[in-house]
Parts: structure tokens; C-alpha cells; sequence
């Protein structure tokens, strides 16, 4: 497979490309339409059609005070959409097959076609292939390490072990010490520790590779986890400086500050700090949020554009809940975060995907003007540092100095009462 970028379009924006499609004519034509066969066409109108009814009943949506909204809900609202829907389906899976025979042909020349089908999830069978696929990671030179990798020991085997117990507890793969999840999940955190030494283990990262498990054999997890900390930014929010994800929590604020001003003040004077519920999506892309088939769904789409995704979901989760949390004391938004957000979209997700692609996002900015502002800021916090440690070294030499010359001067006391007293002493007996 040719080797992707999991930023794709990057002179336009991944919410514009949705929004011509929520807004352009059925079958408008595009730069790659010309490219599809009529069937393609056909998909493409029907996959516009689904995101008008989706969003249409979106709009329809009203929070119930936290409780779970329209949970009994389908995805589209008459029957005769329902029955769309099936046959969408039916085409989508004889579609996907023939996706990936031609995947050179599709990434090239029908890149909007799959970008929405990918937005509308990958068909569970598929995930494997279109996973690695994706991220070029098919033929890596690193996956013949591997079992030589195993045999190796590493420094991080004790802090691995003890948290593999604590990723999907839940989950039938991964459950009980000798489980097979448990002892391929640990092999694979255990190799990357070994071939990037400089990351080695991060808490957080074996919920990405323990999805990956549920999908494919641990030397191809394995492959596909070092592409994404290669290519996706992961490497840099894993380090063990944490710098990126600074970084990410500061474009997320921006985000907040211009498009929810309201919320922004709110969570400021409740000492809300956007890290304290942001870090985890960034760290582990919902996967410690949302259930699994929600979480894998975010995934999708992460494997083909990157981290913009987390920033749109993460906003798209505000905005929708912005009216109950500005209500909400610190604890009360803790909780809420905690046990109303995770759910509030397990009958739906077409609608929080629909809602994140919906959230303005400007690439250009978040690139280059915000990662300057924030280098800038960390620059001047280091150059702060350097002169507090300066001061505090300065201080500490004239502390030493005065301590010294209090040493000298009292010494210099003793010498004169001493020649005092001699001259005393003299005096009387003369």
C-alpha cells in the first residue's frame, strides 16, 4: 500500500469537505466524482440523503437533564428510511470488499467517497485489513523483530504487568491473569517499549493497542501501534515530557474560549481545568470514555485523519451539554462527565459523529499560529525557570558568603576580646 498520511486534504478542512456534502445537490459534481462508477454515484447520493435525516432528527435531540437522550431512537426517523438504510448497509459491506482489492485506486482517486464511507464507520470484518491499510502498515520491515523482541527483557515489564489488569477489565478477551488478552497485550506493549526506548511505556497507550487486539494478531497490532506513534502524533503526546499533550490542551481552550465563551467562564470560575476531563480523550481517543462501539467508530475515523478528530468530538460533546454543565458546581461536572457523557450517544453514533463534523475547526490556525503562541509561552516559562534558578544560585553563594563573613567576623571578635583581655591584664599588673 502506498504510504498514508493520516492527515488527509490539507489545504481544506475535513468540516468543509462535510459540509458540501450536507449541502451540495445529490451526486454534485466533485473533483473525484468523475472517478466513481454510477453505482459509486448512487452510494454517495444515498450516503448525502442519510446525513440530511440524520441531521434533520439531530436537530430534534433536547437534553433531558442527563438522563439518556431519545435512547430508544433509530438512526433515521420514518420507516421507509429504516429500509434504506438496510440495503445502504447491504452495498456498504459488497462495496468495502471491493475497497480494499483497489485500495491504490480508491486512496488516490476516490478520496471523498471514502472519506464518508470511513465516517460512517468500517464494517466490522474489515477493520483489520483497512486498519493496517491505512496506516501503511502491511509489509513493515519491524514486524520480523518481533518475536526476537519477545525474548528480550525490559526495564518497563513490572509497570506493564501491573496495568494490563486495568485495561477492559470488562471485557471477555481480557479478563483473568492468564487470559489470552492479558499475554498478548503485554507482549506488544513489551516489544515497543524495547524498539523505542526513549518512550518505552506509557500509561494509557495499552487501551489503543488492546482495540487493536480485538481486531487482529498481536505481530500485526504490534506494526500498526508503531506506525500511529510514528505518524499520528502519539509518539510526541506519549514522551515522558507530556509536551504535546500541553500543547493539544491548549488548542482544545482556544476551541472553547471562541466557540463556547459561556462554558469557558463557567469552568474558569469553578477552577475546571480543561485537562482534568481532555487529557484522557487526547491520551486514549475516548477509548476510556465512550463504550466500545462508539469509542471504535471515533477510531475509524482517526486512522484516516488524525487527531483532528478528538479536538471536533470533544467539542461537539460541549456544545451538546453545555446547558446542564454551566448549571453544575466542580463536583457535580466531575460526575457528570463521568457517568452521563459516556453514554449519551450509545443508540447513535452516526449523530455525534454528524455533530463533530459540524464544529468549526481551522487546521491553518491550530498549525501554525496556536503551536507558536504555546512554544512561545514555553519558552518564556523555561527562560523564567532559568532565571529563578539563576536567583535561587546566586542567592545560596551569598548566603554562603554572608554565613562566611559572620564565621570571620565573629572569629575577629575573639581575637580582639583576646587581645583586650592581654592588654588588660597587662595594664593591671604593671
Amino acid at each position: 500500500a502506498a504510504m498514508a498520511s493520516p492527515a488527509v486534504s490539507p489545504d481544506s478542512s475535513s468540516h468543509e469537505a462535510l459540509s458540501s456534502v450536507n449541502s451540495a445537490p445529490a451526486c454534485s459534481p466533485t473533483s473525484d466524482s468523475e472517478n466513481l462508477s454510477p453505482d459509486e454515484l448512487e452510494l454517495l447520493a444515498k450516503l448525502e440523503e442519510q446525513n440530511r435525516l440524520l441531521e434533520a432528527d439531530s436537530k430534534s435531540m433536547r437534553s433531558m437533564n442527563g438522563s439518556r437522550r431519545n435512547s430508544g431512537s433509530s438512526l433515521v426517523s420514518s420507516s421507509s428510511a429504516s429500509s434504506n438504510l438496510s440495503h445502504l448497509e447491504e452495498d456498504t459491506w459488497i462495496l468495502w470488499g471491493r475497497i480494499v482489492n483497489e485500495w491504490d485506486e480508491w486512496r488516490k482517486k476516490k478520496e471523498k467517497l471514502l472519506k464518508e464511507l470511513i465516517r460512517k464507520g468500517i464494517p466490522h470484518h474489515f477493520r483489520a485489513i483497512v486498519w493496517q491499510l491505512l496506516c501503511s502498515a502491511t509489509d513493515m520491515p519491524v514486524k520480523n523483530q518481533y518475536s526476537e523482541l519477545l525474548k528480550m527483557s525490559s526495564p518497563c515489564e513490572k509497570l506493564i504487568r501491573r496495568d494490563i489488569a486495568r485495561t477492559y477489565p470488562e471485557h471477555e478477551f481480557f479478563k483473568g491473569q492468564d487470559s489470552l488478552g492479558q499475554e498478548v497485550l503485554f507482549n506488544v506493549m513489551k516489544a515497543y517499549s524495547l524498539v523505542d526506548r526513549e518512550v518505552g511505556y506509557c500509561q494509557g497507550s495499552a487501551f489503543i493497542v488492546g482495540l487493536l487486539l480485538m481486531q487482529m494478531p498481536e505481530e500485526e497490532a504490534f506494526c500498526v501501534f508503531v506506525r500511529l506513534m510514528q505518524e499520528y502524533r502519539l509518539r510526541e503526546l506519549f514522551k515522558p515530557s507530556m509536551a504535546e499533550l500541553g500543547l493539544c490542551i491548549y488548542q482544545f481552550e482556544y476551541m472553547l474560549q471562541e466557540q463556547l465563551p459561556e462554558l469557558n467562564i463557567h469552568f474558569r470560575s469553578q477552577s475546571f481545568l480543561t485537562s482534568m476531563y481532555a487529557s484522557s480523550w487526547f491520551l486514549t481517543l475516548f477509548l476510556t470514555t465512550f463504550p466500545l462501539p462508539v469509542a471504535t467508530r471515533v477510531f475509524d475515523i482517526f486512522m484516516y485523519e488524525g487527531l483532528e478528530i478528538v479536538f471536533r468530538v470533544g467539542m461537539a460533546l460541549l456544545q451538546f451539554n453545555q446547558a446542564e454543565l454551566v448549571q453544575l458546581d466542580m463536583e457535580g461536572m466531575s460526575q457528570y462527565f463521568q457517568k452521563v457523557i459516556p453514554h449519551q450517544f450509545d443508540s447513535c453514533p452516526d449523530k455525534l459523529i454528524l455533530r463533530a463534523f459540524q464544529v468549526k475547526y481551522n487546521p491553518k490556525k491550530m498549525k501554525s499560529r496556536l503551536e507558536k503562541e504555546y512554544a512561545a509561552i514555553k519558552n518564556k516559562e523555561m527562560e523564567e525557570q532559568i532565571e529563578i534558578k539563576r536567583l535561587r544560585t546566586e542567592n545560596r553563594l551569598l548566603k554562603q558568603r554572608i554565613e562566611t563573613l559572620e564565621k570571620e567576623s565573629a572569629a575577629l571578635a575573639d581575637r580582639l576580646i583576646q587581645v583586650a583581655s592581654k592588654i588588660a591584664i597587662f595594664l593591671f599588673s604593671a
